[in-house]
């Protein structure tokens, strides 16, 4: 393929370059499906992706591909091979992070105009060092995080360099979350410890609130906090015994009673902290882990520096603070709970684990989207039809106070999505201001009216209509609250979007009869797999990561609640499961699930919400080891932490064939052994290639071990000389002319007889005719005595003959079939020299023998097998 770019076995290419396939079944397929999907909806698609090994291929949109330099992914539609029909269909239009396009003029013929200025564009990014490591630059924000890294903004199609000072404008969201935001990317995470992160997360400590530590330690959470402008105060009976026990709106009782041996004193302690928080109290422990070292002493340890630790279960902990304080506690993270000493307060939190969160973030940003897609194009239709040029006026009064207003409007706007209506005053951070600008409060709502796309609004009322559908029905299996003891803004949204308090509660009810469907149970999971949120196995189950649960359309969302309601707590929980047909949802925990790329199953609880009962699988012991989770990024999304490290590691990771050779439960020896086998290995979030020197007998491609590429020459097996590779790098070249070059050869002619392979500077000393070492790859990846390579080029080589083959024949076949650096050819009935390299060039040299009896290289001509 001339056309087209290639990533990993994916070709891009842009449907205009269609014909260029080679492939008409493939090409007509393509098309078919691309007039299809073309009168299906807004979004058209542009660019085809065709997985070369399986005949698979996706149609994908980028609207915006002609003018945007790294063109964003809108949509895609995915097909199996050989068919036109019944594609799985994915959007990217609410996505915070899409996917993005890198070198878009490889996709189109060469013949397009455009090209050459997109060529520019890439050439600025190399140079720039951007494409150095590809691991996560296909998506947007890491590709504009990575471009700020290097000192650079792109504008339009330019990179210009930073200035000193960048003024730069939030990502809309509702106030609460920029404060959360900006605290945890300003301060380095280690300062403000997990239960005091968690406050923010969930939007219980603001600075309107004070804050008392309880058992403070060194203070390093209150100087955090206090940095930030926030009232905090502690007290610690060793660092702070002469502080002051102040009552607080926010209590924090972090990793406290886990170090009291003593077991009345730990009552105390919990019951002491609790009586200081006017609103809430938050609790942090240690957790058993199963590796506890320390000598046992009452119901814990004694460490080795004569401290004491307790380590609890999840639900020791939930069930000690319900025991003492009589009150629930909310398991919001392994170790970590909230208790409510405010009803009011109680209620917002329980009714906000319900709610949509990032509501008015993702609606604006997908309103952004749409404008780049269509506005251009409505742009560019209207061009020839502008008004002429009207002289520039002065900018009136009215214009000036307008303008004053418009920041304090966008934050108005932005709460009124939140809230999916109008608030009220109370409900405004910044009312003083708002007021200031806008004169009336009832002015400042029809300034907003005036000013934004009320489309939006009645989105974001859709959404919290279903938050508070599922709030009343989860609130079906508690006792009925009265009206006038709800929250004041629960209140006001029953009166919005209900009406009245019974309409909201039947609408609950209604919620739970859908949830217990299968037919809309799974209508909701193709719709939760076509946003991107999770992996639906056929028609079997949806399984996705529980940070997305939140995003899942409201019947699944009722589905999960309901399950919750049997077991308590997700707070330990990394995969959901949802049966689509059985009534079951099941819960998955893993060893290591945020810092490995195959985490391992530790446990597994399945929920039978039909029956409310569940049950717990461990796994971990000779009869039921730790399972790999294998294509973790399948339940992920682009909108995930890590989620572009892991989405390379999986795609590598399949490429090596490895899952479909391996035991559906492999151990741990299995994967290294199957790795090791193709020279990988894991290194953090990667998969690497494999530092180890193997044994000469293991297999290096499917024909030949290690030990047939050293011992192959004549020379070798006359003089007995050792020939074995020092680097590991030799190693890996090796395997992949093994398995790159010489087996696909193989499995067309059959057999081959390898008649040099690697040359060691031992056995160099040895040959000193017709070699070149600096030229011709035998000696690999090796080092000479001064730490360089000796052939720069690195890769690998050997000569082989197949016998009873012309070899010219054999060269024209390599050349049309397979990837290879160099071949020098000798003759129809000698030995070829072939080499592999990472950034092969496909050199093809014929050795002519000159009057003077040397060889020269000649450009290879294919009229020489003739």
């Amino acid at each position: 393929m001339t056309v087209g770019k290639r990533v990993h076995d994916e070709l891009y290419i842009h449907l205009s370059a269609l014909e260029s396939l080679q492939d008409d079944a493939q090409k007509l397929a393509i098309a078919k499906a691309a007039e299809i999907v073309g009168r299906s909806g807004e979004l058209t698609p542009n660019v085809a992706k065709i997985n070369l090994r399986t005949g698979s291929f996706s149609l994908l949109s980028y609207p915006q591909f002609d003018e945007e330099p790294f063109p964003t992914l809108m949509a895609s539609w995915r097909f199996a091979a050989g068919t036109s029909s019944q594609p799985i269909f994915r959007s990217y239009i609410d996505s915070l992070n899409p996917p993005i396009l890198h070198r878009k003029e490889k996709l189109v013929l060469d013949t397009d105009e455009r090209r050459h200025d997109w060529m520019h564009v890439t050439s600025a990014a190399e140079q720039l060092g951007l494409f150095d490591d590809p691991l996560t630059i296909g998506f947007r924000e890491n590709w504009t995080r990575l471009i700020a890294a290097k000192g650079y903004q792109l504008i339009g199609s330019e990179f210009i360099p930073l200035a000193n000072e960048v003024p730069t404008e939030p990502i809309a969201a509702s106030a609460s979350s920029q404060t959360v935001n900006r605290h945890l990317t300003a301060l380095n995470r280690n300062v403000l410890s997990a239960p005091v992160q968690l406050l923010f997360r969930h939007e219980l400590l603001s600075p309107a609130a004070d804050f008392f530590d309880y058992g403070c330690g060194r203070g390093d959470d209150l100087a955090g906090l206090r940095s930030l402008g926030f009232e905090a105060n502690g007290w610690d009976p060793h660092y702070a015994p002469t502080a002051d026990l102040r009552r607080a709106d926010v209590v924090n009782l972090g990793f406290v009673i886990n170090v009291v041996e003593d077991a009345a004193e730990r009552v105390e302690a919990l019951r002491g902290a609790f009586r200081l928080a006017r609103r809430v109290l938050s609790i942090g422990v240690m957790l058993h882990t199963g590796d506890i070292s320390g000598r046992p002493y009452r119901d814990g340890v004694l460490t080795s520096r004569n401290t004491f630790q307790k380590y609890f279960t999840q639900a020791e902990l939930k069930d000690f603070i319900e025991a003492v304080l009589h009150r629930e506690a909310f398991m919001v993270a392994p170790g970590i709970a909230f208790i409510f000493a405010d009803n009011e307060a109680e209620q917002s939190f329980v009714a906000g684990r319900y709610r949509r969160r990032n509501v008015a973030e993702r609606l604006l940003s997908a309103q952004a989207a749409k404008a780049r897609m269509y506005g251009r194009a409505t742009k560019r239709a209207t061009k020839d039809h502008r008004a002429p040029d009207v002289p520039r006026t002065r900018i009136t009064k009215v214009e000036q106070q307008r303008a004053a207003m418009q920041p304090h409007l966008q934050q108005l706007w932005i709460t009124s999505l939140d809230l999916g209506r109008e608030p009220d005053p109370s409900e405004v951070s910044d009312l003083n201001e708002l007021l200031g600008a806008t004169g009336t409060f009832a002015r400042a709502l029809r300034f907003m009216k005036e000013t934004f796309d009320p489309d939006l609004l009645h989105i974001a009322a859709s959404h919290r209509t279903d938050d508070l559908r599922l709030y009343f029905a989860i609130q079906h299996f508690e006792k009925r609250q009265k009206y006038r003891s709800l929250e004041a803004r629960i209140q006001r949204d029953i009166k919005s979007f209900f009406g009245d308090y019974a309409s909201a509660q039947a609408a609950g009810v209604q919620l739970l009869r859908e949830a217990a469907d299968p037919t809309l149970i799974l209508s909701a999971c193709k719709e939760a797999q076509a946003n991107g949120l999770g992996w639906l196995d056929g028609e079997h189950s949806l399984q996705l990561h529980v940070s997305l649960t939140h995003r899942l359309p409201v019947i699944l969302r009722a589905y999960v609640a309901c399950a919750m309601v049997v077991c308590g707590s997700m707070s330990d929980v990394q995969l959901v499961k949802i049966h689509v047909t059985s009534g079951k949802l099941t819960l998955l925990e893993f060893d290591d699930f945020e810092t490995s790329p195959i985490p391992l199953l530790k446990r597994r609880l399945k929920i039978n919400i039909r029956k409310q009962s569940y049950e717990v699988y461990e796994y971990g012991s000779r009869d039921y080891p730790k399972p790999f989770l294998f294509r973790k990024s399948r339940f992920l999304n682009e909108d995930c932490a890590g989620y572009a490290e892991q989405l390379e590691f999986d795609e590598a990771l399949e490429q090596t064939g490895l899952l479909n050779n391996i035991s559906a439960s492999p151990s741990t020896q299995q994967v290294e052994a199957a790795l090791e086998e193709r020279r990988l290995e894991i290194r953090g979030m990667r998969l690497a290639r494999s530092t180890s020197i193997p044994d000469l007998d293991q297999a290096c491609g499917q024909h030949f071990t290690f030990r047939d590429f050293v011992e192959c020459g004549e020379t070798q097996k006359r003089l007995n000389v050792t020939n074995v590779p020092r680097s590991p790098a030799t190693y890996n070249a090796f395997y992949d002319l093994a398995t790159q070059v010489l087996d696909p050869i193989i499995e067309y002619f059959g057999s081959i007889r390898l008649t040099y392979g690697f040359c060691s500077p031992d056995l160099s000393k040895h040959i000193t005719r017709r070699v070149a070492p600096k030229l011709d790859q035998h000696s690999s990846c090796e080092l000479s005595f001064k730490g360089s390579l000796i052939c720069p080029r690195g890769g690998a080589a050997c000569d082989f003959i197949i016998d009873d083959e012309n070899m010219a024949d054999v060269v024209d076949w390599i050349i049309d079939n397979v990837g290879f650096d160099r071949i020098y050819y000798y003759g129809e009935d000698r030995p070829i020299h072939i080499s592999w390299a990472p950034e092969y060039a496909a050199d093809v040299y014929s050795m002519r023998l000159s009057p003077s009896g040397r060889l020269i290289p000649r450009r290879y001509g294919r009229s020489q097998s003739a």
